[in-house]
């Protein structure tokens, strides 16, 4: 899309946006004016996405946000593994 065409269908969808506020002003709120008006907005949404994928970019990796969780060498208290049992291998339980 060239940017003629691009001023152009700002300067219509624009003037359709002033003609939706003149008909929801005469006719209120109706549902066929709401249908008008989401249709606008689309429109608008839409124009916006051509001008988006008109202009060249370089791909960036998405902000992320990272919690930096700190794992210490040292060895783990022994009583945290008390009574706990290996899925598969039979448990530490000395069974008598």
């Amino acid at each position: 899309m060239t940017s003629t065409e691009i001023v152009e269908l700002r300067r219509v969808i624009g003037q359709m946006r002033h003609c939706v506020s003149s008909l929801r002003a005469r006719y209120g709120d109706v549902a066929a004016v709401q249908r008008l008006a989401n249709d606008v907005e689309r429109m608008d949404i839409d124009a916006t996405e051509l001008v988006d994928l008109s202009t060249p970019r370089q791909r960036e990796a998405p902000q992320v946000e990272r919690e930096v969780v700190v794992v210490p060498d040292t060895p783990y208290d022994e009583s945290l593994w008390k009574d706990a049992d290996d899925e598969g291998l039979g448990g530490y339980r000395n069974r008598t």
